[in-house]
C-alpha cells in the first residue's frame, strides 16, 4: 500500500540517549510535492470558482466600478443618492465608496444574470426553418452574445440557465390524445377521451397548482422525482434493464497489448477529471447554449439503502482492478502527480502476471450488483459491514471506477459473423461477474486491446459518458500513442508501490447469496437477443441534402421495420434532453403518430403520394421533438402529476392508464462528435459505434436496413424524374 510504503520513512529507535529518527529524504520529497500539487489545486479551483461566481461579469469589472464610483466622489457627484454620506458615519470615505460600489457590482450581476436567464427562455429559434433565421431571432442571438461576456467554463451558466416550465394541463391532454390515436380504434379512444377529460375537470387543476408551487420552489420540478422513482427505488436487477454501454473505435485497434491499452484509457480519464475538478473545461453547448455538465468519475457509486441514493465522491486517488475473479487496488497518484500512461502499463501488467486464485467467494461477488437489489442491500448489512469485507467493499465503492482486465478476445470483425453482437453483449452484461454496475461506470479492457464502458444510468445520460469516451479514445490514439511495440510512452519509476489484493471474508451463507444473484442475472443475459447492424450505405449527409432531419428519417425507418415486423402499430419511446434547462435530463417524444402511421400504411400499398406523406411525417416528428426539447413535452408532465397524486392520495383512473401503457418500442440516440477532438474526413477510420440499451431482435435489425433503403428510393426517384424532367 502507499501509506505503508511512505511510512518507512519515517524510523525511530529509542536510545538511553533519547530518540533517535531517520527520515527518508525521498519520502519528505514525496510528501512535500503532494502538499504542492493540492494547494496548487486548491488555488485553480478558488480561481475558477470565483470566475464561475461572478458570470457574466469578471473579476475585473469590480475594479472599472469602483474607480468608477470614486471617480465620482472626487467630481463631488453623489451617485448613491446618499448611501455613500450613511454608511460614513461608520467608515471612512474610501472605505465607504469600496463598500457601495461592491454593492453596485453585485447588483449589476444579479441584473446581467436574470437578464441572460430571461434571453435563454426564449425558444422560438428552435422552430425556424433550418438555414432561415428570423430577424428576431438574430437580435436575441447578439443580445445572448453581448450578456455572455467572456468565455464561460464548465459551470459558468448554472446559475443562468431557465427552470423548466411546466405545460399546461389542457396541452398536455390535448398531445397524449393525439399521441394514442393511432394506437387505439374508435371505441377505445373515446373511452379514453372521456376519461382524460374527467381528469382534467376533476383532479388536475389541484394536482397542477401543488406542481407549479414545487417548480416555483425546486430547481427542476422533474429531476429529483425522475432519480429517484425511475432509478434509484427499482429493486429490479440494473444490468440490462437499466444500465448501458459504449464501444471502442470500430476499425482501429492502436496497440493489441491489453495493460498498454487500458494505460493510456485510465490516464485520459485521469486527465479530464483534472480539467473537470478545475472547472476549467468548457462548458457543452447545444446550438448555442452552453450547458450544465453532471458529474463524472468523481461520483461513482450507488451505495444500496431504501431506496439507493447516488454518493459523490472528490479526488478519488485509487482505482480497483479486477481480473480472473481478484480485486486489486491501484494507487493512480505518486508523489502529488497522477501516474504516467507507462507506470499504469506497468501496474495493470503486475496483475495480468498475477496467478494467485480467487479467494472462497471473490470470484462471483460482483454478481451482487447484477442480482435483485433486496438481497444485495440485505447482504450488504450482513455481511459487508465489519471487518476485511467492509474495508474492500469500500475500497471498491470509493475508487475513482472500476476497471475490468477481461480474459476475453471482443471487437468488431468484418470476417468474423457476429463479432459486433458478440462485443455489445459483453459490454452490457458481461458474465454477470466481472462489472460492478453499481459504479458509475466499469472501464472494459479486452485481452486484444479493445476497451469499451458499462454504465449506471441514475447519475448522469447517455451524452455525457459519451462525452468523456469521445475524449478519451481522442486523447489515447492522437495525443499519448504508444512505441512501436505497442507499449506506452515515457519512463517507469520503479519505487512505485504494486497493486494490492483485497481481501475478502466470505462465510458459506454468503456464497449462496451470491449464486442466486448470479443465477438471477444470468437469466437475463442468456435472454438479450442483440444484432448490431452496420449501415455503411449511406449517412446523415445524404439524408441532409433531402432536407430532411436525420432524427426523422430514422424514427420513420423505425416505424416502417416495426410494422413490417409485427403488423402492428406501438407505442414509441425516444428520449429528448431538456438541457436547455436547469438540471434538465429527458423527455419522451412519442414517434408514432397518425402521420408517421399514414405514412407507413402508404409504403406497404406502394401509394403515389409516399414522398408527400413521408415529409408531412417528418415535420411532425420534429415540430414533437423541439416541443420536448423546450419543456412541452407529455410524459414527464404525466409522470410528477402522478407522483403527486400519490403523495395526495388521489385515486386517478386516468393517470393509472398513462403510466401502466407498455413502450413496445424504445429508441434512443447519442451525439457523435461532440469534441470535435478527430477530423472524420481526414481520418475516415476513426470512428466507433455508439453504444446502447437493451436490444431488438435480429429480424428487426435488418427490417431497419431495408426500410431505410426503401425510404432513400423515394427520394432517388424523385431525383430520376427530374433530371427527365430537365432533359
Amino acid at each position: 500500500m502507499a501509506e505503508a510504503h511512505q511510512a518507512v520513512g519515517f524510523q525511530f529507535t529509542v536510545t538511553p540517549d533519547g530518540i533517535d529518527l531517520h527520515l527518508s529524504r525521498e519520502v519528505l520529497k514525496h510528501i512535500y510535492l503532494s502538499g504542492v500539487t493540492s494547494w496548487r489545486k486548491r488555488a485553480i479551483r478558488f480561481k475558477n470558482g470565483i470566475l464561475t461566481g461572478v458570470y457574466p461579469a469578471s473579476p475585473s469589472s469590480w475594479l472599472i466600478v469602483v474607480i468608477a464610483i470614486m471617480s465620482t466622489i472626487y467630481a463631488r457627484i453623489d451617485p448613491s443618492l446618499g448611501m455613500i454620506d450613511t454608511i460614513k458615519r461608520t467608515l471612512s470615505t474610501v472605505l465607504s465608496a469600496i463598500l457601495f460600489a461592491t454593492g453596485l457590482w453585485l447588483s449589476l450581476i444579479l441584473m446581467l444574470r436574470y437578464t441572460l436567464k430571461t434571453l435563454l427562455s426564449y425558444h422560438a429559434w428552435i422552430f425556424e426553418s433550418h438555414g432561415k433565421i428570423s430577424f428576431c431571432t438574430k437580435l436575441w442571438l447578439s443580445l445572448v452574445k453581448m450578456f455572455s461576456g467572456r468565455r464561460p467554463l464548465l459551470y459558468s451558466f448554472q446559475t443562468s440557465l431557465p427552470r423548466l416550465p411546466v405545460p399546461s394541463v389542457d396541452d398536455t391532454i390535448t398531445r397524449y390524445l393525439e399521441s394514442v390515436r393511432p394506437l387505439l380504434d374508435d371505441e377505445q379512444y373515446n373511452q379514453m377521451e372521456v376519461v382524460a377529460n374527467d381528469f382534467k375537470k376533476d383532479q388536475a387543476p389541484k394536482l397542477q397548482k401543488y406542481l407549479i408551487l414545487k417548480s416555483w420552489w425546486a430547481t427542476n420540478y422533474v429531476s429529483d422525482w425522475w432519480e429517484e422513482y425511475i432509478y434509484l427505488r427499482g429493486r429490479s436487477p440494473i444490468m440490462v434493464n437499466s444500465n448501458f454501454y459504449a464501444m471502442d473505435l470500430l476499425y482501429v485497434t492502436p496497440t493489441h497489448r491489453q495493460a498498454a491499452r487500458a494505460g493510456n484509457a485510465v490516464h485520459a480519464m485521469l486527465q479530464y477529471r483534472l480539467d473537470k475538478s478545475y472547472n476549467s473545461r468548457e462548458a457543452l453547448c447545444a446550438s448555442p447554449h452552453p450547458q450544465i455538465m453532471l458529474y463524472v468519475l468523481s461520483s461513482p457509486p450507488l451505495l444500496l439503502r431504501d431506496p439507493d441514493f447516488v454518493q459523490h465522491l472528490s479526488d478519488r486517488k485509487h482505482l480497483v482492478v479486477y481480473h480472473k475473479g481478484r480485486f486489486f487496488k491501484v494507487w493512480l497518484y505518486y508523489g502529488g502527480c497522477h501516474l504516467w500512461p507507462s507506470e499504469l502499463e506497468t501496474q495493470f501488467q503486475m496483475i495480468l502476471n498475477d496467478t494467485t486464485e480467487p479467494q472462497p467467494g471473490e470470484l462471483k461477488l460482483a454478481a451482487l450488483t447484477a442480482g435483485n437489489r433486496v438481497p444485495w442491500a440485505r447482504a450488504r448489512l450482513k455481511y459487508f459491514s465489519q471487518g476485511a469485507n467492509k474495508a474492500s467493499l469500500e475500497a471498491i465503492e470509493t475508487s475513482a471506477f472500476f476497471l475490468t482486465l477481461d480474459d476475453e478476445v471482443h471487437g468488431y470483425d468484418p470476417d468474423k459473423l457476429g463479432s459486433l453482437d458478440l462485443y455489445a453483449k459483453s459490454l452490457l452484461h458481461g458474465k454477470c461477474y466481472d462489472r460492478w454496475f453499481d459504479k458509475s461506470f466499469t472501464l472494459i479492457a479486452y485481452k486484444n486491446g479493445k476497451l469499451g464502458v458499462n454504465a449506471e444510468h441514475s447519475w448522469a445520460d447517455a451524452p455525457i459518458i459519451g462525452h468523456m469516451w469521445e475524449y478519451v479514445l481522442a486523447t489515447d490514439c492522437f495525443h499519448l500513442g504508444y512505441t512501436e511495440e505497442g507499449h506506452c510512452k515515457g519512463d517507469i519509476n520503479k519505487g512505485l508501490p504494486p497493486p494490492t489484493k483485497l481481501q475478502w471474508d466470505i462465510p458459506l451463507e454468503c456464497e449462496e447469496v451470491i449464486e442466486d444473484s448470479y443465477m438471477v442475472a444470468k437469466v437475463i443475459a442468456d435472454d438479450v437477443d442483440f444484432h448490431g447492424c452496420l449501415f455503411d450505405e449511406f449517412g446523415k449527409g445524404l439524408i441532409k441534402k433531402s432536407r430532411t432531419s436525420p432524427d426523422a428519417f430514422i424514427q420513420l425507418a423505425l416505424q416502417l421495420a416495426q410494422f413490417r415486423d409485427k403488423g402492428e402499430f406501438c407505442l414509441t419511446y425516444e428520449a429528448s434532453m431538456t438541457r436547455m434547462f436547469r438540471e434538465g435530463r429527458t423527455e419522451t417524444v412519442r414517434s408514432c403518430t397518425s402521420e408517421s402511421t399514414a405514412f407507413v400504411r402508404a409504403m406497404e400499398d406502394k401509394n403515389t403520394t409516399r414522398l408527400d406523406l413521408f415529409r408531412k411525417a417528418a415535420d411532425k416528428h420534429q415540430n414533437m421533438y423541439r416541443l420536448a426539447m423546450t419543456g412541452s413535452g407529455i410524459d414527464r408532465h404525466l409522470f410528477c402529476l402522478y407522483i403527486m397524486s400519490k403523495y395526495l392520495s388521489i385515486d386517478s383512473p386516468f393517470l393509472k392508464q398513462v403510466l401502466s401503457e407498455p413502450w413496445r418500442l424504445s429508441t434512443s440516440q447519442t451525439p457523435q462528435q461532440q469534441l470535435n477532438m478527430v477530423d472524420i474526413k481526414k481520418f475516415p477510420r476513426y470512428v466507433g459505434a455508439g453504444g446502447g440499451f437493451g436490444p431488438d431482435s435480429y429480424r428487426f435489425g435488418q427490417n431497419i436496413r431495408q426500410a431505410m433503403l426503401d425510404i432513400r428510393a423515394l427520394f432517388d426517384q424523385k431525383d430520376k424524374k427530374e433530371k427527365e424532367k430537365e432533359m
